[in-house]
């Protein structure tokens, strides 16, 4: 066989094995027999093992896995990977529905999917050709799989159309695949996995892409990462058909629905449906679909205002309270955690479950030797359900809460209006540990090579009192801590040192100010540049901030009138860790135009203009764009099918604007 006749050859293997792997592992219509199909992959191999020039980068050979890996790197994510809220029951739902409603009036409808129980993956692709693909992670940052995730058939290794996309979606493994590889290891007398999920996220970080290729695994693909309307699509139901045309799987039971009553209904079917599915499901994901509405619904630092999850019932087990274990947080509220005899819920061992706090203890009364009903909320947190008063033993005792703090046995306080105990001693051991392991987190200081093991170490050792402290480590104190070698201990001061430099709103985030989260953290380094400057804002300047209420701010003013915290400060700046805002800013005083210092809400649907490029040039002009009209808001556009916030406006009698008067003032 000559050259070319070999170069059609392989040409046309790739073709016809890529037309019937997508008919067999997508559309579940196979149209040649697995004896045809692996016969010309071995065809194909072996042609390739001995012309690797005519390996094609999509070839389906590359499917079968090829070096071991030394490790998972690290991938940021190009944008954020949120996670969902939840909802149990239709009261849930209905609160969910009303608050939609209250927002953008009652022109929409969702969109229901089933919430497949696996991992959450991105698949980048560049020409239409696979990347790069990773694990969800930390939701901005996740870990490298991608030699794993190409041995997975139903993610096409090129796309239909020679596009550069996203895809967001679920890597799972299908009931039968499950059964059988715990089959396979019980034989081998190995560990059986607990459930399908877990066994899908074994598989995928496995450094060996041989045996992630061995365990079948599958995908359903549910969303365009980033926007889709810069893929001209509207909405998402739009998006899932555009997905299916380039040769990805989604799931196909998805249903739009025109109300909440129909969303109900579509989930009391798969409520009993669920057990006859070839693959495990948790719930049912609700989401608004067109594009501009989710825009105008916007998104918190965890979730979307525009989608929600709801979470079947959990599965409840009965099992024996031993003990209730007291653990002290990082502002010294004490949780309290029942301590269980083992007992296999929903796929895990379980032998903690939370008690939540005093209240609920007395509500329940639940007490130790008693016979209890536990269950996961929401398939993740287990909890007591209730006590088997029939089956209580004589002469148990109410538990009572402790009056002083189990770590450092200071006086416990309960604040009005909370139903928690409260250490107040600044001083306590606990609070210390959990604060600076708060501190050194991902989304604040993000010092990696500091776990709470290690953390715990230099305290009881006296190198660190406070956060400060971790600044002033030295490489011969740090050997000497248990399994601390010489490149942990360095990578650690790098690390350390490093952080110096992080922008203002982590450090604080980083240091754990009661109400202020990373969003509201980010926003007042914006604002105020530095810490100086914080520090000395009042609260009227702080209210007057987007997004920052009367409770925030005056938890920021009580936080810097603590003269600990400003001492505190004055070390992290004489140990050089940065005080000001380094990210990107607008300079407004320089700006000239109608928008500069407003704060401004889209509403609607636009048609010269996606909501996204409205706020990015209504930002790059100094002004401020929110998701909800209030007495603070200056200017109200309003696109098609302005629903609620038009009218709020008109009721404020706030300035509104249609999208031409918008466009004509963009192109000043």
């Amino acid at each position: 066989m000559d050259q070319l006749q070999l170069e059609e050859k392989v040409a046309e293997y790739n073709k016809l094995l890529k037309e019937y792997g997508h008919a067999y592992y997508v559309l579940d219509q196979p149209v040649v027999s697995d004896a045809i199909y692996d016969q010309m992959l071995h065809e194909l191999i072996a042609i390739e093992e001995q012309h690797p020039d005519l390996i094609y980068p999509d070839s389906p050979t590359q499917r079968v896995g090829g070096e071991i890996l030394k490790g998972f790197q690290k991938i940021e994510h190009r944008y954020p990977m949120l996670s969902l809220g939840n909802a149990f029951n239709e009261a849930d739902l209905q609160a969910f529905d009303d608050r939609i409603r209250n927002m953008i009036g009652d022109k929409f409808s969702y969109v229901c999917e089933l919430k497949i129980d696996g991992l959450a993956i991105s698949l980048i692709y560049e020409n239409g050709l696979f990347k790069t693909g990773a694990t969800r992670g930390d939701g901005t940052t996740g870990e490298d799989i991608t030699e794993n995730l190409k041995t997975v058939h139903s993610i096409p290794l090129r796309l239909a159309e020679p596009i550069s996309i996203e895809a967001r979606g679920e890597c799972y493994m299908p009931k039968k695949s499950f059964t059988d590889l715990n089959k396979a290891r019980a034989e081998r007398g190995e560990e059986l996995f607990a459930n399908p999920r877990n066994a899908a996220a074994g598989s995928l970080r496995q450094l060996d892409p041989k045996i992630a290729a061995s365990r079948n695994l599958a995908t359903f693909i549910y969303a365009v990462g980033g926007s889709g309307e810069s893929y001209g699509l509207s909405s998402h139901s739009e998006a899932l058909a555009y997905m299916d045309k380039l040769g990805f799987q989604t799931n196909h039971e998805r249903q739009n629905c025109k109300t909440i009553k129909e969303v109900w209904a579509y989930i009391e079917r798969w409520t009993e449906e669920r057990p006859n599915l070839s693959y495990e499901i948790d719930g049912i994901v609700i989401k608004v679909d067109r594009y501009d509405q989710q825009q105008e619904l916007g998104s918190t630092v965890k979730a979307p205002r525009w989608s929600i999850a709801y979470k079947f019932p959990a599965e409840e087990v009965v099992t024996k309270v031993l003990d209730v274990d007291l653990t002290v947080g990082r502002t010294g509220v004490v949780t309290p955690t029942a301590i269980l005899e083992p007992v296999q819920v929903a796929g895990t061992t379980v032998q903690r479950a939370t008690l939540h706090n005093e209240d609920i203890i007395r509500e329940k009364d639940i007490r130790i030797g008693d016979a209890v009903i536990i269950r996961k909320a929401g398939d993740i947190i287990p909890e007591v359900k209730q006590v088997l008063f029939d089956q209580r033993p004589e002469g148990l005792e109410p538990f009572e809460m402790p009056t002083h703090c189990p770590a450092c046995d200071s006086e416990l306080i309960r604040l009005e209006g909370e139903v928690a105990l409260r250490c107040r001693n600044p001083k306590c051991f606990a609070q210390i540990a959990e604060g600076m392991s708060h501190f050194v987190s991902r989304n604040a200081m993000n010092i990696d090579g500091l776990g709470e093991r290690v953390v715990e170490q230099l305290l009881r050792e006296k190198l660190v009192e406070d956060i400060s402290d971790l600044y002033t480590l030295e490489f011969e104190k740090l050997i000497q801590l248990e399994r601390m070698g010489e490149k942990s201990a360095q990578n650690l001061l790098d690390a350390i040192e490093a952080s110096k430099t992080n922008s203002l709103e982590r450090l604080l985030f980083g240091l754990g100010i009661r109400h202020v989260g990373a969003k509201a953290a980010k926003i007042l380094a914006e604002e105020f540049e530095s810490m100086d400057a914080l520090m000395e804002a009042s609260k009227e300047q702080l209210v007057t901030i987007f997004e920052i209420g009367d409770k925030m701010a005056e938890s920021v003013i009580t936080y810097f009138e603590n003269e600990e915290v400003r001492e505190l400060i004055e070390r992290l700046r004489h140990l050089n860790v940065n005080l000001y805002y380094t990210g990107k800013k607008v300079n407004t005083e320089s700006i000239e135009s109608v928008f500069n210092g407003k704060v401004i809400v889209l509403t609607g649907k636009l048609s010269q203009l996606t909501r996204t490029e409205a706020q990015e040039k209504i930002e790059a002009l100094g002004g401020k764009v929110t998701g909800s009209v209030s007495k603070k808001t200056d200017l109200v556009v309003a696109g098609e099918d302005a629903g609620s916030k038009l009218t709020k406006a008109e009721q404020l009698g706030i300035e509104v604007w249609n999208e031409i008067r918008l466009v004509e003032e963009l192109a000043k």
